[in-house]
């Protein structure tokens, strides 16, 4: 069977997660004080001043307000919160804004664009071909699974099941602790009422999305077994995604803290 660019792994991703893991453990991130409040978007509370700095100013309630702070400082990073105490529960309208922000960023163009191209050097899905042609049919392909995917599990479902579809920094613990939290944020999550619960919205809202992406993919990989894997695959990445967004804040403010220090 031939991997589809919806299995494509998005190995920027994996790559760079896998050496802020390497950063965090030499360094020694569990040593970092919580992170201070400067992400995430709530309805009852915004942040007013520079997010990506961690920087914050007067609240004003009933506002939202977009998390400027970017993964790696490129890609968009709207749905990560780092002081969980400090936002309130996203109305249905914030939770379909994530999904536009994150869908119609101007990075996510090339960055998919990339996967896409990454998937036509494979061959990946003989059916479309090479040239243009055949690399617009695994661009169109793969925007519509993260489309999709991100819509079902930050959108949809979030608004049905009451569930905040943001990702909780840890900020405090071993790395081994902070590593096996953000992995499994994928399986408990915050609700709308501030308790928790199973991630419904993730596990369901992946498998709906890799159904209704059978309706474009070719026929021969419209199987059971075939959209199992897509589940599956989706989750993993969306599980190290959680981990790059654990650590990122503490390198963010590494970084800075250096760039300081030279002036």
């Amino acid at each position: 069977m031939h991997h589809t660019p919806r299995n494509q792994p998005r190995f920027v991703l994996g790559i760079i997660t896998g050496m802020i893991w390497l950063w965090a453990a030499s360094a020694g991130a569990q040593q970092q004080p919580p992170a201070a409040p400067s992400a995430g978007v709530s309805s009852s509370q915004t942040q007013v001043g520079n997010a990506a700095s961690g920087t914050t100013g007067a609240e004003q309630p009933g506002q939202n307000t977009l998390n400027k702070d970017r993964l790696f400082g490129v890609l968009p990073n709207y749905a990560t919160v780092e002081n969980e105490h400090q936002f309130g529960p996203l109305t249905v309208k914030d939770k379909f804004k994530l999904t536009a922000d994150s869908m119609f960023d101007p990075v996510t163009f090339p960055f998919i664009g990339l996967e896409a191209l990454i998937s036509q050097a494979q061959n990946s899905d003989p059916e479309y071909g090479q040239g243009l042609k055949g690399y617009g049919a695994r661009y169109g392909t793969a925007y519509g699974d993260a489309l999709f995917g991100t819509t079902m599990t930050t959108s949809v479902f979030p608004s049905l099941l009451h569930q905040d579809p943001r990702y909780f920094q840890l900020g405090s613990g071993s790395i081994t602790h902070r590593s096996l939290y953000s992995v499994s944020r994928i399986f408990w999550t915050r609700n709308d009422d501030g308790n928790h619960g199973f991630n419904y919205s993730e596990i369901v809202g992946n498998l709906v999305a890799a159904g209704i992406s059978n309706a474009y993919h070719p026929a021969q990989e419209r199987t059971i077994s075939n959209t199992m894997s897509v589940w599956g695959t989706d989750i993993m990445w969306d599980a190290v995604s959680n981990v790059a967004k654990e650590f990122w804040p503490d390198i963010r403010r590494k970084l800075r803290k250096n760039k300081d220090q030279q002036y």
